[in-house]
């Protein structure tokens, strides 16, 4: 039974434009038993454990999967050589050939840079007007 100023019988007001969510006590629940989870993890993975245990996974792939990787990367640049295509390894020596280049380059432009100067100073000092002798 409605009261006066939308008040009911238990003295709780109810806004007339909200309607009723039956999954707001769901969502209270679920993001508390979300919190809840997040700081487990967080306790967990942050444990000296967990640490070992992952490096141990970590380890025990990596051992596992290295002969699996060669074998790939040899029949990827055979693959590759057949099909007349660029490997990774020729990048890197091109990219390194360039970069060797580029070095060079970068040294050319700072010795003309110091011969320019000099030359300049030189006919800097050679072009001063010479006193007249009267």
């Amino acid at each position: 039974m409605q009261r006066s100023g939308g008040e009911n019988k238990m003295g709780e007001t109810k806004d007339p434009n909200k309607s009723f969510d039956p999954y707001e006590a769901w969502r209270g629940v679920h993001e508390s038993n979300m919190d809840t989870w997040a700081k487990a993890m967080v306790q967990a993975v942050n444990s000296e454990a967990y640490a070992k245990a992952t490096g141990a996974v970590l380890d025990a792939y990596l051992t596992a999967s290295g002969p699996l990787r060669e074998t790939l990367e040899k029949t990827m640049t055979q693959a590759l050589q057949q099909l007349n295509m660029a490997s990774r390894e020729d990048f890197v020596s091109l990219a390194e050939r360039l970069t060797n280049i580029e070095m060079r380059l970068d040294d050319m432009d700072a010795k003309l840079d110091r011969i320019e100067r000099q030359n300049g100073k030189a006919s800097a000092a050679g072009a001063r007007p010479k006193k007249e002798k009267k």
